[in-house]
């Protein structure tokens, strides 16, 4: 089995490399990178922004990768197919691929993209909005320059959608939301900073980030909760830099790959098999010793 992770760099210093793409072997734990992301052009505001590939999906033979303002498509031996932008992708994190459709998470303009696999173009959005603690999604045409402002209140960072609906999570959403295609509604609670927040099982999974777990918490029994530490291992932090949340065991990057076993990622760049029944860590890969290296799009590899 082999799985597909990009990492950033987290910091505000612009030295080499900031991140990459990398394939995993996990049978022989060895790692190849496919992709470096090394541009003179990145912008360097904050945390993350334009720095690094970050979402993956695929569809049939293309491997779709999302950078902070742009869509790309690569074959699977890596070589660039093609690359999309559009005015309200800004950005952008996590991006998952549901029937005939790639919808993006959109951190600027607190919204959601959808991009037409078969007309190859961005042809719906969402803007979430809150108030008073209720959320409302509007819809608008990402073709036309009337869409929202980029506000980037919620810091919308993460996607998902299966057969109950699209599921929306972000640093200030405060849990993980549900659209059923007419309205936004609270379907968990989640500790502040989560990411990849997604439902599983009876329950929901994400990354506890800034408590440095990966937890599962069920909706019907306390026993079966899960909260397993990430691994944080020994990391060279040569820059010093933490302002952006560049610490170890920062809790990144996740895959479901059966219904007990689950992959997850953390700074520096690591990614963690766990197996939720026996409640433990079965292995780690790990990818830098650098502290500002983070983990952040993690899926399987359906190509061999």
């Amino acid at each position: 089995m082999k799985l597909l992770t990009t990492s950033v760099v987290r910091g505000s210093h612009t030295l080499g490399s900031q991140g990459g793409v990398y394939l995993i072997d996990l049978e022989h734990q060895a790692v190849v990178q496919t992709l470096d992301w090394n541009k003179a052009d990145i912008g360097w505001q904050g945390r993350g922004w334009e720095r690094g590939f970050r979402g993956i999906a695929f569809d049939k033979e293309t491997v779709f990768l999302a950078a902070g303002d742009e869509l790309f498509a690569y074959s699977p031996d890596f070589r660039r197919i093609a690359s999309w932008r559009n005015r309200y992708l800004k950005h952008c994190d996590e991006i998952v691929v549901y029937g005939r459709t790639l919808f993006l998470a959109s951190t600027g303009f607190d919204s959601i993209l959808a991009f037409d696999l078969d007309t190859q173009e961005f042809n719906w959005a969402m803007q979430v909005k809150e108030k008073d603690f209720h959320f409302q999604g509007s819809t608008f045409d990402p073709r036309l320059d009337d869409g929202p402002l980029m506000l980037n209140k919620l810091h919308i960072n993460n996607v998902y959608c299966d057969s109950n609906g699209m599921y929306i999570s972000g640093l200030q959403t405060g849990g993980m939301l549900h659209f059923n295609g007419k309205t936004v509604l609270m379907s968990a609670e989640l500790p502040s900073g989560s990411h990849n927040a997604r439902p599983f099982r009876d329950g929901v999974l994400f990354n506890d980030s800034a408590a440095h777990v990966l937890r599962y918490s069920g909706r019907n029994s306390d026993a079966e909760d899960r909260a397993m530490a990430v691994p944080a291992f020994a990391a060279k932090d040569l820059l010093h830099d933490h302002s952006d949340g560049a610490e170890p065991g920062f809790a990144r990057g996740l895959c479901v790959l059966s219904t007990t076993v689950i992959a997850g990622g953390s700074s520096p760049s690591t990614v963690s098999l766990y197996d939720l029944a026996a409640n433990c860590r079965l292995l780690s890969v790990n990818l830098s010793t650098d502290v500002r290296n983070a983990i952040l799009g993690l899926v399987c590899w359906p190509y061999d």
